[in-house]
């Protein structure tokens, strides 16, 4: 997939769902939760042990999952993920050789900032979308709809703090798309064998995105 489709898969689910998780077991099955109420975006953290050999069973047991590689902190992470079926790579800050070898793969690369000088720093450094995080510390959707009146033109998606109860705020703030932690990737309802709790969750987050597009269409 080239990355201008990868691109537009993200902006049209609009959710990226943050795996982290104790095992490949256990982050393979909440992928599996996850893709079965409807969200193929997944967001696999080199958190995860053995998160390379969760990105290669996915990529070759679940291709209709876009799989991207988070927490990626260096190139040569980077590129370790890439080889290995990530189409789009997010790290928690600002690397400008991780943005290189995204760019020299032509992988999406969404590095992470959270000052207007690092959002445009990263924007200017080749960003496709700025990941913006910790968002809930500055104040949530309010401080997206702060950073998007003089930066209109910089796509974001805000990270942390992101919930079903937030979500349509940070739509409406402008996001590109959610990136959503612990209240979709729900490690505990695992733990307690109830995958259909993080299922339904995802069902719910595709319905507030749809509803929220179809009241601006």
């Amino acid at each position: 997939m080239q990355k201008i489709a990868v691109l537009k898969a993200l902006r049209e689910i609009g959710l990226v769902p943050v795996l982290r998780a104790e095992s490949v077991d256990k982050a393979l099955a909440l992928a599996e939760a996850i893709a079965a109420g409807g969200v193929t975006v997944l967001e696999v953290t080199m958190t995860v042990p053995g998160a390379i050999q969760v990105m290669r069973t996915l990529a070759e047991k679940r291709p209709d999952i876009l799989i991207g590689a988070g927490t990626v902190l260096d190139a040569e992470t980077a590129r370790m993920c890439i080889l290995e079926g990530a189409r789009f790579v997010v790290s928690p800050a600002l690397n400008l050789g991780t943005i290189e070898m995204c760019h020299r793969y032509s992988i999406a690369v969404l590095p992470g900032a959270l000052t207007p000088t690092e959002i445009v720093t990263a924007w200017q450094a080749g960003a496709d979308v700025v990941k913006v995080f910790p968002a809930s510390a500055m104040g949530g959707a309010k401080y997206l709809t702060a950073l998007k009146g003089p930066l209109p033109q910089v796509e974001m998606i805000p990270t942390g703090g992101v919930s079903l109860a937030t979500a349509a705020e940070f739509l409406q703030a402008g996001a590109f798309a959610l990136g959503v932690g612990s209240d979709l990737v729900n490690a505990k309802a695992m733990a307690e064998g109830r995958p259909e709790v993080v299922t339904e969750s995802a069902r719910k987050y595709l319905a507030i995105v749809k509803e929220f597009r179809e009241k601006k269409s």
